[in-house]
C-alpha cells in the first residue's frame, strides 16, 4: 500500500518542482502590476509593451536568424562528420577527428567562447576577416558547437542503418551519390530534423558563448533578457517567455497529433 502511494506522490512533487515556476511565470505575465510578485488584476498590457519594444523585437529577430543559419550549417557539417565516422572505420587521424567533433560536447561554454574570441581576433589581425564581432561571428561560433550535437544524433541513426538497402540500389544501377540522396537521406531524415531542431534550440538559448563573440548592435535575445533581469524581472519578459512556451507547446502538440494519425496507417500497411 505504501509503495502504491509513493510513486504518485514522488511524481507529483517532481512535476511540481519542474513546472510550478513555468505556470507562475505564465500567470504573472497577465498581471496588471509592474511588480511580478504582487497580483493586482488581469491585464494584457505587457504583451502590448513587448510588441512596442524595438530592442526586444530586434534581438528576437536576430536570434531567430542566427539560430536558423547556425542549425543549417551544423546540419551539413555534422552529417558529413557522422558519415565519415560511421562509413569509414579506418583512416589516418580518425581518433583525432572523432575527438575534435565530440570535444564541444564536454567543453565548458566559457572556454569555448574565450577560445573563439581569441581566434576571431587573431584572424582579423592576420587576414582582416571577420571584420569586427557581430552576427557572422555568432553564427560561426554557434555552428561550431552545434555541429557536435548534430553529429551525435546522425551518427546514432547511421549506426543502425541497413546497408543492404544501399547495396540493392547500387545493384540496380544507381550511383553512390544518387543512392545517398535517394535512399540514405530519406531514411535518416527524422534524425536530420531532430539534429536541426536541437541545433536551433541550442543556438537560440545560448548566452555565454554569444556574449564573448558578439559586438555592438548584435545582442541576441538571451543577452537582452539577461541585461533586463539583472535590474529586476520585468513583466514584458514574462510575456515574451509565455509566447515562447506557447509556440513550443503548439509544436509539441502538432507533432503528437501527427504521430497518432500516422500509427493507424502504418498498421494498415
Amino acid at each position: 500500500m505504501r509503495r502504491g502511494w509513493f510513486l504518485p506522490i514522488a511524481a507529483a512533487l517532481g512535476f511540481s518542482f519542474l513546472y510550478a515556476p513555468i505556470v507562475s511565470l505564465v500567470i504573472f505575465s497577465f498581471n496588471e502590476s509592474r511588480l511580478v510578485t504582487v497580483w493586482s488584476g488581469f491585464s494584457t498590457k505587457w504583451y502590448g509593451e513587448l510588441f512596442r519594444d524595438p530592442q526586444m523585437l530586434g534581438a528576437a529577430w536576430l536570434s531567430l536568424q542566427i539560430a536558423a543559419l547556425s542549425a543549417t550549417i551544423a546540419l551539413v557539417l555534422g552529417t558529413l562528420a557522422a558519415v565519415a565516422l560511421v562509413r569509414f572505420r579506418r583512416f589516418r587521424g580518425r581518433t583525432a577527428f572523432a575527438g575534435t567533433v565530440s570535444a564541444p560536447l564536454v567543453m565548458p561554454d566559457v572556454i569555448t567562447g574565450l577560445s573563439l574570441l581569441l581566434l576571431f581576433v587573431a584572424m582579423e589581425g592576420l587576414i582582416g576577416w571577420p571584420r569586427g564581432r557581430g552576427m557572422l561571428t555568432i553564427v560561426i561560433a554557434h555552428a561550431t558547437f552545434c555541429t557536435a550535437y548534430v553529429a551525435v544524433v546522425v551518427q546514432s541513426r547511421l549506426s543502425d542503418f541497413d546497408r543492404s538497402l544501399e547495396e540493392a540500389a547500387m545493384d540496380l544501377g544507381a550511383s553512390p551519390v544518387r543512392t545517398f540522396f535517394d535512399v540514405t537521406l530519406p531514411i535518416i531524415a527524422p534524425a536530420l530534423v531532430s539534429g536541426w531542431l536541437l541545433g536551433f534550440t541550442l543556438s537560440l538559448d545560448d548566452l555565454v558563448i554569444a556574449s564573448f563573440v558578439s559586438g555592438p548592435g548584435s545582442s541576441t535575445l538571451p543577452m537582452v533578457i539577461f541585461s533586463k533581469v539583472r535590474l529586476g524581472v520585468s513583466p514584458d519578459v514574462n510575456a515574451l517567455a509565455t509566447i515562447i512556451i506557447g509556440i513550443v507547446a503548439l509544436g509539441v502538440l502538432t507533432a503528437t497529433i501527427l504521430q497518432l494519425r500516422a500509427r493507424p496507417r502504418k498498421r494498415r500497411a
